[in-house]
């Protein structure tokens, strides 16, 4: 029973992508610790379970909506609700339960952070998921909410919004746009079935392949702004920007790649090492915060 439980907890909340999530905020409250902004343990604590419900939350929102849609793909079709081991009721129950824990304990942190994380899930379930069978453009919608965990941090540490959680939101929103689409290119026919339509061409093609390549570019370069000293307390050391450059290197490289082979096996590595991008990357800023 307990055992269940906590799978389809687990599942409901998707509990990996949700912990990447709170990864995020935490690396972006490291980053804005400082004399002005001393390191508390109960702050960290609060943001990472706090962080945890509100995307818990929208991801349960979202597998209530889509319930239908996730019983048409192979992928989803084992989900609690569209497999009937939770019902919509009982879900709904579980992610406003979620909403209102995790409001009230960034709204502990401070009314900024619970602000951001409120808008989050709004911008998560009312209007990236329903588009997501409308049009493409919802990508580039979900960009917005998904951009939101690495800079909550900051705001959490600071409760002010400047060029620093401005700048940690743009590296975190170009980064949104290779992911999911190599997401949507090796999943093509599963969220076909589904009528949902990812890529921006609609199509595995090569202007689809361009425009991830364009993204990386523009992630790479919005990753170097902090070494350029004009992002005020967030800077990172030239050695640090070596990394970087290397990391973009390395993400245009699988980009490149998914642009001539045009197939599901490139598109998977592409996300993966997306993946590792943005966990090295943040880790990199923290280590050379603490280093320097």
């Amino acid at each position: 029973m307990i055992a269940t439980f906590y799978r389809d907890f687990r599942e409901l909340t998707k509990a990996r992508l949700a912990i990447s999530v709170v990864f995020s905020s935490v690396c972006g409250y490291l980053l804005a610790v400082s004399p002005a902004y001393p390191f508390s343990w109960l702050t960290l604590v609060m943001l990472a379970i706090g962080g945890y419900c509100m995307v818990g939350a929208s991801n349960a929102y979202n597998q209530i909506i889509e319930r239908d849609i996730d019983a048409k793909m192979d992928r989803t079709k084992k989900r609690p609700i569209p497999s009937g081991r939770i019902t919509p009721k009982q879900a709904f129950i579980s992610a406003s339960g979620l909403t209102l824990m995790g409001v009230v304990l960034l709204y502990m942190i401070n009314p900024q952070a619970a602000m951001f994380g409120a808008i989050s899930i709004f911008l998560y379930t009312s209007i990236y998921t329903p588009l997501k069978t409308v049009t493409p453009l919802s990508v580039f919608v979900g960009a917005f909410p998904g951009a939101i965990p690495f800079m909550l941090g900051w705001v959490a540490a600071t409760n002010d919004f400047g060029i620093e959680t401005g700048t940690l939101f743009l590296i975190q929103f170009f980064w949104q746009f290779p992911h999911f689409w190599a997401i949507g290119w090796f999943l093509f026919d599963d969220y076909q079935k589904a009528g949902i339509f990812m890529l921006p061409t609609r199509h595995k093609d090569k202007s689809t392949a361009i425009q991830i390549i364009m993204y990386i570019i523009w992630l790479t370069l919005a990753s170097l702004l902090p070494a350029l000293g004009i992002t005020g307390g967030l800077y990172i050391t030239p050695y640090s920007a070596v990394i970087v450059v290397l990391l973009g290197m390395w993400l245009l490289k699988e980009g490149v790649t998914l642009y001539k082979q045009r197939d599901a096996i490139s598109a998977r590595k592409l996300m993966i090492t997306s993946v590792s991008y943005i966990s090295v990357l943040q880790i990199v800023y923290v280590i050379d915060k603490f280093l320097r």
